[in-house]
């Protein structure tokens, strides 16, 4: 029997945010933030940690891979029918700072997640703006 190749997908965006590297870190890990545009959250910015994030479509459970305060973020991200890596590059430009998401290892039959991920960060995006114009 040969084993079946394992195939993935990815989703990227990017936003220009009129705001500094330091604020958008806040608004990417601190819980009372995250909550406000995101998902309610127990997370924390520590490699290892794990965390869970709750919506009315269900649960994200994660761990924390990567930190590199004002510069990186990345985590594991894993909701219904989906388990994948989320990783946030922010980049100082233009006064404010460039947001990269990059959302990896979405399994290819995984299509309603990859649609749903498709489809839900976009308005998490727009969110975290609506935050970062809300906090000091």
């Amino acid at each position: 029997m040969t084993a079946k190749k394992v195939e993935f997908r990815s989703l990227d965006f990017e936003r220009q945010l009129d705001h500094p590297p330091e604020k958008v870190w806040r608004a990417l890990t601190q819980k009372e933030l995250l909550g406000e545009w995101m998902m309610p959250s127990d997370f924390t910015p520590e490699v290892g940690k794990s965390f869970t994030m709750t919506a009315q479509w269900g649960e994200v459970t994660g761990r924390v891979l990567f930190v590199e305060p004002e510069r990186r973020l990345s985590y594991t991200w894993n909701g219904p029918g989906l388990s994948s890596e989320v990783t946030w590059t922010l980049t100082p430009r233009n006064g404010g700072t460039l947001l990269r998401l990059d959302h990896t290892k979405i399994p290819s039959d995984s299509k309603q997640a990859y649609h749903g991920a498709k489809a839900g960060w976009p308005g998490f995006l727009d969110a975290l703006k609506k935050t970062l114009s809300d906090i000091d």
